[in-house]
């Protein structure tokens, strides 16, 4: 039942955004539109509903350190940090494609950004934009998993980003996702999996505001070791851009590692530091 209500929503919101569009052909008028939900393409893990400007280039640098927990044996998680590198090019301002590769499981993604519907005053209530990435997980070894092939390696995401600008201060998110890992360590696990994710900022000052996102998992084995992923941090903006720190009890940055294997626990203190910088050319 619960897989059913997630396929419902992405329908309605296909079909919306299809009367959104016919909507703007019959007036001939294009109604002003609100400013962006979030100042940084990522909400903290999860992908905001930002997108690159047509012919605008990021280079976007992802850190996270290791746990907190381990205190200074390891400084505080600087001797097992998790790096990811990505670049996101905008075709148009709906359309954004990137390619980014990560040191956790030496993962290489590529990824489609498509804006479905934008939120406008007197229009549509919030903005629609669809995510879907597929990744290769080159770590994996066949000295330790005799008869692997490469189409064990390969994952998919895709995800329905639906934001709300409530006022200049304040905005939600809500992020129904599917993911799927054709290989997975746990044998109870499936390996297409489910999330509702939810994610907000709210503005502190002129250029620093806190964010916040959360997934809930539906289908996630008894026997899994991993946690759902809440992650919490503050955007600074500095000359035009976003530099993002945060909090997470997920160290990896891809959205099937967030989502699927997070072994952060915050009752325990177990969570790890990171940041997000980004440059446009």
């Amino acid at each position: 039942m619960k897989y059913l209500v997630i396929l419902v929503s992405f329908l309605t919101v296909t079909a919306m955004a299809q009367d959104d569009l016919l909507s703007e052909i019959d007036s001939g008028q294009t109604e002003e539109y609100k400013s962006a939900a979030f100042k940084g393409l990522k909400i903290v893990n999860f992908e905001s509903t930002k997108m690159v400007s047509k012919k605008e280039l990021y280079f976007v640098v992802s850190h996270r350190f290791g746990s907190l927990e381990t205190g200074l044996s390891d400084f505080f998680g600087l001797d097992q940090a998790v790096t990811r590198l990505n670049l996101i090019y905008g075709i148009s301002d709906g359309v954004n494609i990137g390619v980014s590769r990560s040191s956790f499981q030496k993962i290489y993604e590529a990824s489609l950004k498509l804006r479905l519907i934008r939120e406008r005053k007197g229009g549509a209530p919030f903005t629609v934009v669809s995510s879907s990435n597929i990744l290769i997980n080159t770590a994996l070894d066949k000295d330790f998993l005799p008869g692997l092939e490469f189409e064990n390696r390969v994952g998919y995401t895709t995800q329905l980003l639906i934001s709300k600008k409530f006022n200049k201060n304040f905005s939600l998110q809500l992020m129904p996702t599917f993911f799927h890992d054709n290989y997975v360590a746990i044998n109870e696990q499936d390996n297409s999996q489910y999330v509702i994710g939810f994610g907000g900022r709210h503005k502190l000052t002129k250029r620093v505001s806190i964010n916040f996102d959360y997934g809930l998992h539906l289908n996630r084995a008894e026997t899994s070791p991993f946690n759902d992923p809440l992650s919490i941090g503050f955007d600074l903006e500095t000359g035009g851009h976003v530099f993002q720190l945060h909090f997470t009890n997920a160290q990896p940055m891809n959205t099937n590692g967030f989502l699927g294997q997070g072994t952060g626990d915050w009752g325990e203190g177990d969570i790890f530091f990171g940041f997000n910088l980004s440059r446009v050319f």
